[in-house]
């Protein structure tokens, strides 16, 4: 019973702290962070990752496995920065295409009206 008081008084003094304990291949975390539970859904996805790795290459040292994981996670993480910068380089020319558009009509419209106080202004004079 001894046992578990001082877990439970660990445990409380973790989660005053603003620190979470998470579980990432079988090894145990104690994290600080201001969202507890983003910081155990990232530990998720780093478990989940890690023993996707280990699952396919069979390895069972945890440095190794580590470090597949993280050069995996890396892979996602800079194709989808470039899809990223993809988009963004797609709504930048949508913007720029439609400012265009805008600059035109507006242009047209000012011609228009323009046209239309020239005739006002002639007929004017002519009256």
């Amino acid at each position: 019973m001894a046992e578990r008081s001082e877990t439970s008084a660990a445990d409380s003094n973790v989660a005053q702290s603003g620190a979470v304990s998470v579980d990432i291949y079988d090894q145990i975390y104690t994290l600080r962070g201001s969202n507890a539970a983003y910081i155990e859904r990232l530990a998720e996805l780093v478990d989940a990752k890690m023993r996707a790795v280990s699952s396919c290459g069979g390895t069972v040292d945890s440095l190794r496995v580590a470090v597949l994981a993280a050069l995996n996670i890396a892979d996602e993480l800079v194709t989808l920065r470039a899809r990223y910068d993809q988009l963004a380089e797609a709504h930048n020319q949508a913007d720029r295409r439609i400012q265009s558009l805008a600059d035109e009509a507006m242009r047209h419209r000012a011609d228009s009206l323009g046209e239309m106080l020239d005739e006002l202004i002639e007929d004017r004079r002519v009256g």
